[in-house]
């Protein structure tokens, strides 16, 4: 309890963001808005807040590009995509022209490919047990 305010931060907190830095800004916009079909919360100069999921991801300036995947040291983060079908979505990024690895763990199947900065991202089952929410199915996630 903090200033009299009678609640825990996870009770007042609305809305979980990621802020994502780029460098190729137009490019890393046009990716997670029309190849992974985010959609368009708002727009100002120089960022766009895209929905994901209940909360945003907000494309801005002020990043760094690297060819290819960037290294752990350079960004731990990876962005995660859980879907219905891994490699129905792996398919379709691969046909937009998205080099895409699959492997598979015995606890599950993951695709990883990157954005256009060289930040990760990856898709894995939705169905998975841990990552379901009481009382949603992976459908309504």
């Amino acid at each position: 309890m903090a200033h009299g305010i009678g609640k825990g931060l996870g009770e007042v907190i609305c809305t979980h963001g990621i802020i994502l830095g780029t460098e190729r800004y137009e490019a890393c916009l046009a990716f997670y808005r029309d190849v992974l079909e985010l959609p368009v919360w708002f727009e100002k100069e120089g960022l766009c807040c895209l929905r994901f999921g209940d909360g945003y991801l907000m494309i801005e300036t002020g990043g760094h590009a690297h060819e290819g995947r960037k290294s752990s040291a350079e960004n731990p983060t990876m962005l995660r995509f859980n879907v219905k079908d891994v490699d129905s979505a792996a398919d379709l990024l691969e046909a937009r022209g998205v080099p895409v690895q699959r492997k598979s763990f015995d606890w599950g199947q993951v695709a990883t490919f990157t954005d256009p900065d060289g930040n990760a991202c990856e898709l894995k089952d939705a169905e998975d047990p841990f990552f379901s929410r009481p009382g949603r199915t992976a459908e309504r996630q």
